[in-house]
């Protein structure tokens, strides 16, 4: 099969990628001509890791190209996968007029029956959309299918190589069996293909990042229960986990979620949920959870250096929304960081690979650490955000002589408070006494 990806974003991207990896002629389009001579060039613009030796291989071996030229790429596929952005609008809805776009590319565009595949997150009737705009102008069959991507940042590579469960909505037995076609080298080991109408598979891409939203928010809220009665989070964490029933993973009381998923995709889910007519109070106050969890940071420098913090200076470590990626849509930092700022602080911070990312984002009224040791200088406080494996074991006594106050906010509940006391150090976290 010759295979189009349009779009050559964090989905697009990797989803090409790894198609080749699996024997495919795969060619990736996007308009954005620097992006494709990066690409062209053996480049990758995000971070992603593992992503850019199967990119030198696909494209070493033939597999793989990249072009800015859309309508020839469609014009000689059998699947044509859509992965636009569908970024929210100020109303929480998805912007899926990118999506629609294509739509009408391939309708211009294809010279056979054609596989067209939904790998944007895209809200619940999407598909419809999609087939009547195709069907204006067709001169071919076709057959569209939703098939939502389920890839965690940072692991992005591995979950598609080896998938939980491979989704796929469509109408027709051909397409299913299209689909299993492509994905027979992901499921040997067993994995289940589930097949679906359109419609249930759209919902279920957001069914899923919502309920794992909902897990980090209920722990993020039953954190500040345990403040105020002195219990420990992280001891109640394994206690839940421990039941089969629930699971030990997204139980980690934190600063809040971001990315490009979760609040995105929770805000479309209670958008066109209540354009159903059908309210979703919990994913509403899901949403409200997370917003209020992000201030939390902040919250504990104000109520232990007070509401001026003129004067003083706050080292930063994590950026990222999460480890393993640059990612900086939506994360917790920014919103630590603009009040830090607010208050008359100056603020250093160090990430492992978001510092370019979020310098287009802040400027240059922050200064950026060129080693977690050096964002160190001159704070009085220490602040970590983003839980990168390089911040778990820290040099105590470095941290005790390098603060002037010696304080450690832990916005992730990486360290063990005894320790961090018995080295002669002020430790504050989430949810512990």
């Amino acid at each position: 099969m010759q295979i189009c990806v349009v779009g050559t974003g964090y989905v697009g991207l990797v989803v090409g990628v790894c198609m080749a990896d699996l024997g495919f002629s795969v060619t990736c389009a996007d308009r954005d001509a620097e992006k494709i001579a990066l690409l062209r060039a053996g480049g990758v613009p995000i971070y992603e890791p593992g992503l850019q030796p199967i990119l030198a291989r696909g494209t070493r071996e033939g597999r793989l190209h990249f072009t800015t030229e859309t309508s020839a790429a469609i014009a000689g596929a059998d699947v044509v996968y859509i992965a636009v952005g569908t970024p929210g609008l100020a109303d929480g809805s998805a912007d899926i007029s990118g999506v629609l776009a294509v739509a009408g590319l391939i309708a211009d565009h294809m010279t056979s029956r054609t596989l067209v595949v939904i790998k944007s997150t895209v809200p619940v009737g999407t598909a419809d959309k999609v087939r009547a705009r195709i069907d204006e102008t067709a001169k071919h069959p076709f057959d569209v299918v939703s098939n939502p991507e389920f890839l965690k940042e940072g692991a992005a590579v591995d979950d598609f190589s080896r998938p939980d469960r491979i989704v796929v909505g469509c109408a027709t037995e051909w397409a299913a069996d299209q689909m299993r076609t492509l994905y027979a080298g992901l499921v040997r080991s067993g994995r289940p293909i589930f097949v679906m109408d359109n419609r249930s598979a759209e919902i279920t891409k957001y069914a899923s990042n919502a309920m794992l939203a909902t897990k980090i928010s209920f722990m993020n809220e039953l954190s500040r229960v345990c403040e105020a009665v002195g219990a420990d989070i992280e001891l109640v964490r394994r206690g839940v986990g421990s039941d089969t029933r629930i699971g030990p993973r997204f139980l980690f009381a934190g600063a809040g979620y971001g990315g490009s998923c979760f609040p995105k995709d929770v805000r479309a889910l209670v958008d066109f949920a209540e354009a159903a007519g059908v309210p979703l109070r919990i994913a509403r106050a899901v949403e409200v959870v997370n917003t209020d969890q992000k201030k939390v940071l902040a919250s504990k420098v104000v109520a232990r250096f007070g509401v001026d913090l003129s004067g003083r200076h706050f080292a930063i470590w994590g950026l990222a929304f999460k480890p393993q990626t640059d990612d900086m849509r939506e994360a917790p930092s920014l919103v630590l960081i603009e009040e830090l700022l607010a208050r008359g602080a100056t603020v250093a911070a160090y990430d492992p690979e978001a510092t370019e990312t979020a310098r287009a984002v802040l400027g240059d009224r922050i200064r950026y650490a060129s080693a977690a040791a050096d964002a160190l200088t001159g704070a009085c406080a220490l602040v970590v955000v983003t839980e990168w494996n390089e911040f778990r074991n820290p040099d105590l006594d470095r941290l005790k002589t390098g603060l002037s106050e010696r304080v450690v906010f832990d916005g992730r509940n990486i360290y063990d408070p005894s320790k961090m006391r018995a080295a002669g150090l002020e430790y504050l976290a989430i949810g512990r006494p």
